[in-house]
């Protein structure tokens, strides 16, 4: 399971160093695949082999017969990528999804669960709940 933010960056070929509790999380049965996909939000949203092809089966489920379906199924495909982590575990992040993302230097990563995301921080601090009030009432609505 993932969790917390953390700073980091993008070196000037587009790697990004996992942080040491992050990469730690990921299962060691995973290998180096990782796969990235540009995500809601205009994040980008990384998981581990095991994750993925769970979305990936639900997303396969879908009618090709269904043009709306369909259409969910290309887009979801056509914006996922395999991505490697190298011995120093970073991990190159396609120009395309830099661009999705807006990613430059200053990248915040962020443990989602089952998920890692990736984000520029002007646009993360625009997508949390910074005030604990509003998280607590948020939280009473929707888990009560």
């Amino acid at each position: 399971m993932f969790n917390s933010q953390y700073d980091s960056k993008l070196d000037p070929k587009g790697r990004l160093v996992l942080p040491a509790k992050i990469k730690a999380a990921i299962p060691e049965a995973n290998g180096t695949s990782l796969m990235l996909r540009m995500a809601e939000d205009k994040c980008l949203a990384l998981y581990t082999m095991n994750e993925y092809k769970k979305l990936e089966g639900q997303i396969k489920s879908l009618s090709i017969n269904n043009p709306e379906q369909r259409m969910l199924q290309r887009s979801f495909f056509i914006s996922s990528v395999e991505v490697e982590l190298d011995s120093a575990g970073r991990l190159l992040i396609p120009k395309v999804y830099q661009a999705y993302a807006g990613l430059e230097k200053e990248v915040v990563v962020v443990g989602m669960g089952t998920r890692i995301e990736l984000w520029h921080p002007e646009k993360y601090q625009q997508n949390i709940i910074a005030d604990p009030a509003d998280l607590s009432n948020l939280m009473e609505k929707y888990l009560s």
